[in-house]
């Protein structure tokens, strides 16, 4: 007969099979919601190279010194992975704060539009006007605009680009209402742009209140990994005979199946704390590569 022992790992991979199986069964009858395609962030390359390089560094470090203090190598790589995603594991808490901002500086810049073309301006005088009274997170966006239209850049076409850079559906309801009284020089303008600041102030409104309560759903998501990293280095440190199973290949097989699972579990909660951007109204149509 054979013995119990060598069957333990062919158990594993078959209660592994199985596993997937299910899951790849659960992509089949449900499906995965498609997401648009979505313009490529335009970010600081020197910035976000000095922060991956920091970044890579410190979970190089914690790879090592877990791997020194353990010998376990699953353990060392599932540490490096988690200083990695540690940033991006709590959600897109960044982003809703910056989108935010975005959108009170995009209502107060909507109703500082409103006043001056109240003044008899037209469009090409009431943009570069409402240049200096802009947040900051709008004027660099505004600056390109009036250097376009300086540069005989069609003003629906400036608008546009104008749009694309500011990359929110709040702002594409506003840059769609002076790209159509632009090209159709009708009246109302400033009533339109006053109920869209209204609007925006109301959904800065209603943001705030999804933040606050999603808030919550990252800060648990934040207790459970601590707690369960501090948990397994309380047993490494100070119970070492109870761990000690995961010191052979099978153990660290059974690991690999353990940690898997955590980070399977990290993402969904991640996946409940994030914010998801809704579709763009002026969002440029995807670009087919392949059969030209």
């Amino acid at each position: 007969m054979i013995p119990i022992e060598l069957l333990d790992p062919f158990v594993m991979l078959a209660g592994a099979a199985v596993g997937g199986g299910l899951f790849l069964l659960g992509l089949a009858l449900y499906g995965v919601p498609a997401r648009p395609p979505r313009p490529a962030p335009r970010r600081d390359r020197g910035a976000l190279l000095r922060a991956l390089s920091t970044r890579t560094a410190v979970a190089v470090i914690v790879g090592v010194l877990v791997l020194v203090v353990t010998g376990w190598p699953v353990l060392a790589a599932g540490a490096v992975l988690l200083v990695l995603a540690w940033r991006g594991l709590a959600g897109g808490a960044a982003e809703e704060r910056a989108a935010m901002r975005r959108l009170e500086a995009l209502a107060a810049w909507t109703e500082s539009l409103r006043d001056t073309i109240a003044g008899a301006a037209g469009l090409e005088q009431a943009i570069p006007a409402s240049v200096r009274a802009a947040a900051p997170t709008l004027r660099p966006h505004l600056r390109a605009l009036v250097d376009r239209l300086h540069t005989r850049v069609p003003l629906p076409d400036a608008l546009r680009e104008f749009a694309d850079e500011l990359d929110d559906p709040s702002a594409d309801l506003v840059v769609a209402a002076l790209i159509l009284n632009a090209r159709l020089r009708g009246p109302g303008l400033r009533e339109v742009l006053g109920a869209l600041a209204a609007s925006a102030r109301e959904e800065l409104d209603v943001r705030r209140k999804v933040e606050a309560e999603r808030r919550s759903t990252r800060r648990s998501v934040q207790i459970v990994v601590v707690v369960a990293l501090l948990f397994a280095a309380l047993l490494i440190l100070f119970n070492p005979a109870y761990v000690s199973e995961y010191d052979s290949l099978l153990g660290q097989a059974v690991l690999v199946v353990v940690a898997g699972l955590f980070g399977a579990g990290f993402a969904w909660m991640r996946r409940l704390a994030r914010f998801d951007k809704p579709l763009r109204l002026l969002a440029a149509p995807a670009v087919r590569s392949g059969d030209d």
